[in-house]
């Protein structure tokens, strides 16, 4: 190893080249670190490679009313959105996967199957419901961060009010469906 010690008999005279002489001992140092020593400053690039893979997933059932649990994103929502409790599954891959239907005041009706990944606070669109009652599959179907700002706010209050607790999904989907019937008040009052 190398030793990047200046004894103070050396020091340079002036205190501009002395701190940048310590900041390139500093770096140099870093850099010798096995590993990912400079990933100390960013994100590591192989963190995608690490989640765990997941799991080859099915399109549900259609929604059926009887099924609807709505839930409260903002009073500046102009529509009203429900998850299919017979859809909702926390999957052994860390996701929580529903069947979300948002509702216009005019009535018209967006369905579509999705999955939340709570370890990476982002959103992933599978499929986009068809008035039929069959599933298309979702053209561009890659995880994307979660608005937290903005007018799509419903990814949002499913995650931090219903289905993520921090980084760690919030129980089962037994727990979750329980969070939605009986919402605390204040992830009503948004």
């Amino acid at each position: 190893m190398i030793d990047y010690m200046i004894p103070l008999s050396q020091k340079p005279a002036s205190n501009k080249k002395w701190a940048s002489t310590c900041l390139l001992a500093a770096a140099l140092a870093i850099a010798s670190l096995p590993g990912h020593a400079l990933n100390l400053f960013g994100d590591d690039p192989d963190a995608k490679e690490k989640e765990t893979p997941e799991i080859d997933w099915q399109v549900p059932a259609p929604p059926v009313a009887e099924n609807l649990l709505s839930f409260y994103v903002s009073r500046s929502t102009r529509q009203s959105f429900a998850i299919d409790a017979k859809s909702l599954t926390v999957d052994t891959d860390g996701i929580i996967r529903y069947t979300i239907i948002g509702t216009s005041a005019g009535g018209a009706k967006n369905i579509s199957y999705e999955g939340i990944r709570c370890s990476s606070f982002e959103k992933r669109l599978y499929a986009v419901g068809n008035a039929d009652g069959t599933w298309t599959r979702a053209r561009n179907s890659e995880w994307t961060p979660i608005a937290t700002s903005g007018p799509n706010l419903q990814h949002a209050e499913l995650a931090q009010n219903y289905f993520c607790s921090g980084s760690t999904i919030a129980g089962k989907a037994k727990q979750i469906l329980q969070t939605l019937r009986y919402p605390r008040p204040e992830s009503r009052q948004m």
